[in-house]
Parts: structure tokens; sequence; C-alpha cells
């Protein structure tokens, strides 16, 4: 006996069809929406992650800008003590230069001139004086360039010569000078004996 189906086999074998597209469309969709929302709260992690790191930054570079600002401060008050030493140690330097320059010039003062105004204005001294001709002059300039440990640089100024009436009968011709000198501190002078080497011993 032969038997015939004769049912639409076709129809229901597509409804089948499409019903398994269907429930695969919607799994794919529910993946995809979680795959979706885990990469959502991840970056959101990552994101809440980096502001925390990046508001710990923040706050240490405050932290370094107010340390920087404190390090400058030291930095100009470490300075302004230092001009404050140097200040002192110039004047303490400074006290004995007049006894200085008074004893090197009676030791330099060759016979036949001598002064008559001084004026010191900073590390420069400025004398007037007479001489019984120029050669003491031109000897006075010597001394002070060559001989003292204390005076540099003498630089004559102006010469003239004049007349003087040491009595009514008696006239002498004379050299009137102005000259300049520089001073050393006695720092100043002490750094070329300190740098000096010592001879050797034989």
């Amino acid at each position: 006996m032969i038997l015939i189906n004769l049912l639409p086999h076709r129809e229901a074998a597509r409804k089948r069809r499409r019903e398994t597209f269907y429930a695969t469309l919607g799994l794919a969709a529910v993946a995809g929406v979680l795959i979706a929302g885990g990469a959502y709260l991840w970056f959101q992690a990552q994101i809440s992650n980096q502001q925390d790191k990046n508001g710990i930054l923040q706050s240490a570079i405050t932290k370094l800008d107010a340390e920087i600002k404190e390090i400058s401060t030291l930095q100009a008050e470490i300075a302004a003590l230092r001009a404050r030493q140097q200040a002192v140690e110039d004047l303490q330097g400074d006290r004995n230069m007049p006894v200085h320059l008074l004893n090197e010039l009676v030791r330099q003062l060759p016979d036949g001139v001598y002064l008559t105004s001084m004026k010191q204005d900073n590390q420069t001294v400025t004398l007037q004086g007479m001489a019984q001709s120029n050669e003491r002059v031109s000897e006075l300039l010597r001394n002070l360039g060559n001989n003292s440990p204390w005076l540099v640089k003498p630089e004559l100024v102006e010469i003239t010569s004049t007349n003087i009436n040491l009595s009514p009968r008696d006239q002498r011709r004379v050299a009137n000078f102005t000259m300049r000198i520089g001073l050393k501190r006695p720092t100043d002078a002490q750094k070329p004996a300190a740098g000096a080497i010592p001879p050797a011993k034989g």
C-alpha cells in the first residue's frame, strides 16, 4: 500500500527555518548588547582609573609647584645673605685701608715731594702735592706702581710748574702735580700671596 503525504511540509520547513533564524537573530542581538554593555563598563572603569591617576598627578604637580616656589624664595634669601656677608667682609677689610694707605704713602714718598691734599672715592685716591722737580714726580709714580702691595695703577693727571717764595729774595721753581692711584682691598692683596707656590726645598 502506497502512503502519500498530502500535508504542506514545505510551509512547515520554511516556518521552522524562519523560527530558527529569528531565534538566532535574537540571541545575536542579546550577545551584542551584552558585549557592548561589557565594553562600556570596561571603558568607564578605565576612564575612572585614569581620572584618579590624573587627580593624583595634579595634586603632585601642585605640591611640586609650591616646593619650587619655596626653593626660589630660599635661593633669593641665600643670595641676599651672601651679599650681606660680602658687604660685611668688605667693610671689615676696608676698615684698615686708611692705615695701609697712609703707611704706604709715607714709605713711597721720595725726598723733595710732599702732599697738599688727598681725596678718596671708593677704591680710587686722588693726590695733590708739590715736588722739587718733575723727576721726583716720576720717582713717586715708579714707587707707587712697583713697590707697594696696597696701591695699584698710579696715573698722573696733571703736572704744572710754578714759583714759590721762600723769602723775599729766595724763589724756588716747583712742580704741582695731581695723580690718581687705586687701592687694593686686604682680601685682594692677600690672594696673590695665598696663590703663590712655595719654593721647592733642595
